[in-house]
């Protein structure tokens, strides 16, 4: 599976350098030069990087063979992806990659088939999509509502408060 780590914006400058959306944790280590970039369209890349720097808080990068504004301008919204099995999994074992979690079959703790993880959203509270019975519900990826991740055996348990799952049965 493909995850992307950046995306290639606007071109900074006459000299071909591009300002980077960053969607990593670790981007010294993702961007740094003499690294090749896989990229998404394919044929956009590999792509290397000469140097990286930061400018008022953007990320912006050289590459080879982009020596001016139309060539960099080429690349804008460009994906830069990695395999996530290049990815080392969280120390912590309550931790889990989106990546991860997407797919996985959802359970009530009593064992009645929720449905399955379509995205995971990060918004002040990490919050699981799960679809269930033809809409999506979202749900506090919090230990009290999700008490287990299985991920070798693809599944994790919700224990749900009246109303979460159904609206009708709300309190």
């Amino acid at each position: 599976m493909q995850l992307v780590v950046g995306r290639i914006g606007r071109p900074h400058g006459v000299r071909g350098e591009v300002t980077v959306e960053v969607r990593t944790d670790d981007p010294e280590l993702r961007f740094a030069p003499g690294t090749a970039l896989r990229t998404d369209p394919e044929s956009a890349g590999p792509l290397v990087v000469s140097s990286m720097r930061w400018h008022s808080g953007v990320l912006l990068l050289r590459l080879e063979g982009v020596g001016d504004r139309s060539a960099a301008e080429e690349l804008r919204d460009t994906l830069i992806v990695i395999d996530s099995a290049d990815v080392a999994p969280p120390e912590d074992p309550d931790e889990f990659y989106d990546h991860q979690l997407i797919g996985l079959s959802v359970a009530t703790t009593g064992g009645e088939p929720v449905g399955e993880v379509s995205d995971v959203l990060h918004h002040g509270q990490d919050l699981l999509v799960v679809r269930h019975e033809g809409r999506e519900v979202l749900i506090p990826f919090v230990k009290a509502l999700v008490p287990e991740v299985d991920l070798k055996a693809g599944r994790l348990v919700v224990d749900p408060p009246p109303g979460l799952l159904n609206p009708d049965e709300a309190v």
